[in-house]
């Protein structure tokens, strides 16, 4: 199968969208198929892939991360596209090069499937310019316009499905695939020495978040909620990666709170090292309500660490109460309460170690989510091939 995938946001930002593509990439090229990916130039960024064709775009920074933004035409990428056989398009974002991943499906008379990646009421923040509901209702407006018109409709969760569907997709065409964990990126995880390079204690509990540290991670309710765990108890750190305009607001909390010695921020970490992290931690701290699935929350059962989150919509589909997490309300208190339970019962933390690992064994692996997309593919292909 020749499979060309069209994506606003690419590597090397190690974020939701790029994990989920690179993920289904060499899944999808080990299994014998061949990949092409068009997306936005990023400055100083070499490509290694040469199926990776990029669109000129505006180097631009959002919350001090950058997005470049792509311009959604060149005449060079048209020439070559005219020249690949494609069987089936993959879009994974309504707009910019969206536009074009609609254009040349229709050109190419192959069909287009749309992976609905984002809850875009969630992230009207990042259109400064515009007030914020009319951002979101027209990013909602045109996704649903896209979503509607695409042959195939995929969401990481079925609580999403049902979102989309109240939203106003009509489209009955949808399958819920998560993307997968990559297993060889999680062999041989080393937690010790990330503990001894951070002056962890070996008798000291791990709390850990990683992610972007911006607004919609809901993290002004988590550094709330984990300073009620810090104050009583000292033998606790709180471990966060990732980078964002939101470290100064953790930051301050945290002061006030008369926390920050117990509190790391360690900023960007290493593809590779997230491994060492996760197994450097304890407990994994979960508050964001803007999840379609969260990778991150799939990567840490995997590792086998208990998550504590607010029940919201994706977290809900992989978190089981009580079995391999414990998922509470936004209510600090109550968040609170949960992360000491665990903290205090390593009876009940081993126990949802070992549901989460086994959980996402079975059911969350890059190999088994890249068979299910392809059983997708094949059949929107055969599908498209009978209306013809």
């Amino acid at each position: 199968m020749r499979i060309a995938i069209f994506t606003n946001n690419y590597l090397p930002n190690p974020f939701g969208v790029s994990m989920s593509i690179e993920s289904f990439r060499r899944e999808f090229e080990k299994l014998g198929h061949t990949v092409y990916i068009f997306a936005p130039e990023f400055k100083g960024y070499v490509d290694e892939n040469k199926n990776v064709f990029r669109y000129p775009a505006l180097d631009l920074k959002f919350k001090n991360i950058r997005f470049p933004i792509a311009i959604s035409y060149s005449y060079r990428i048209d020439r070559i596209l005219s020249k690949l056989e494609i069987d089936v398009i993959h879009s994974q974002h309504p707009n910019l090069l969206g536009w074009q991943a609609k254009r040349w499906a229709k050109k190419k008379n192959v069909p287009l499937v749309f992976t609905w990646h984002t809850l875009y009421d969630q992230y009207a923040h990042f259109a400064p310019l515009v007030p914020r509901r009319l951002a979101a209702w027209w990013t909602i407006k045109n996704a649903v316009g896209y979503a509607n018109v695409s042959d195939q409709i995929i969401t990481p969760t079925p609580s999403v499905t049902e979102i989309i569907r109240s939203w106003g997709v009509k489209n009955k065409k949808i399958e819920s695939i998560p993307s997968g964990v990559e297993e060889s990126e999680f062999e041989n995880a080393e937690g010790i020495e990330i503990r001894k390079k951070l002056e962890i204690a070996s008798d000291e509990t791990v709390l850990f978040f990683i992610g972007r540290i911006t607004a919609e991670k809901n993290l002004t309710f988590l550094m709330n909620a984990v300073a009620k765990v810090l104050l009583k108890n000292k033998k606790v750190k709180f471990l966060v990666c990732g980078g964002g305009d939101y470290i100064s607001v953790m930051q301050k909390i945290a002061l006030e709170n008369g926390v920050s010695d117990q509190v790391i921020f360690t900023g960007l970490i290493a593809n590779n090292d997230r491994k060492n992290y996760f197994a450097a931690a304890d407990i994994f701290v979960h508050a964001s309500k803007s999840e379609t699935q969260g990778m991150i929350l799939t990567e840490a059962m995997y590792m086998g660490v208990p998550i504590v989150a607010v029940s919201a919509t994706g977290v809900k589909d992989l978190i089981t109460n009580q079995i391999n997490g414990l998922l509470v309300k936004e209510n600090e208190v109550d968040f609170a309460n949960a992360v000491e339970r665990l903290i205090n019962d390593n009876d009940i933390r081993r126990k949802f170690s070992e549901n989460a690992k086994k959980i996402a064994k079975e059911n969350y692996t890059a190999s088994i989510c890249a068979k299910k997309m392809l059983e997708v593919y094949q059949k929107t292909i055969e599908q498209k091939n009978d209306s013809r």
